[in-house]
């Protein structure tokens, strides 16, 4: 490689890491094995990079390689399996109110206007700058600020109705929901 390439390579490297660490988080679950998952799609990625005609498709094909890579991590893990007698007790945590938050949100993200949804997602879900959202849905940043602004606005005023009518229904299925969540507690203690 000439040496004109290598710093097209790293300065895209420098620029996009921050970005590119994200969609390797949301890969795999540890942070570790996030930045090694990056590591090896940025050196494979290095060997092919004369390859990529239009550099901005190199952020597709870099989390190509990251899906590739992990799932070749995954075939090839060793199973660790050993033959027992008795099953060891296991309590698994209850991730229903995990859920129920997720359907919340999506749920409460419905009432956005298609825009205002594109927006919320890119700046928050994606952790977009407001440059990149704004270059990302072809718009100016003071419409993304604005926009972000009035859909924030709208979020709040959807929960605080929908907190007002849980609310209204009285505490008695809060008090249903608790002695549940004590009974969960209880059978992983015992």
């Amino acid at each position: 490689m000439r040496h004109g390439e290598v710093l097209d390579f790293e300065e895209y490297v420098r620029t996009r890491q921050d970005a590119l660490l994200r969609s390797a988080r949301r890969l795999v679950a540890d942070p570790v094995d996030a930045q090694d998952l990056l590591q090896t799609a940025l050196a494979r990625t290095f060997g092919r990079w004369d390859g990529i005609a239009d550099k901005t498709l190199a952020d597709a094909y870099l989390r190509r390689v990251m899906i590739n890579t992990r799932t070749e991590w995954w075939r090839a893990r060793k199973l660790d399996e050993v033959p027992t007698e008795q099953l060891p007790d296991a309590c698994v945590d209850d991730a229903t109110e995990q859920h129920a938050d997720r359907a919340l949100l999506i749920d409460v993200l419905k009432v956005l206007a298609p825009k205002q949804r594109s927006v919320v997602v890119l700046r928050h879900w994606e952790q977009m700058s407001t440059e990149e959202t704004a270059a990302a849905l072809g718009m100016s940043t003071g419409t993304v600020k604005s926009t972000l602004h009035r859909a924030l606005a709208r979020l709040r005023q959807e929960l605080e109705s929908r907190d007002l009518d849980a609310s209204a229904l009285g505490r008695t299925g809060e008090r249903s929901t608790v002695r549940g969540d004590e009974r969960g507690r209880e059978r992983c203690a015992a």
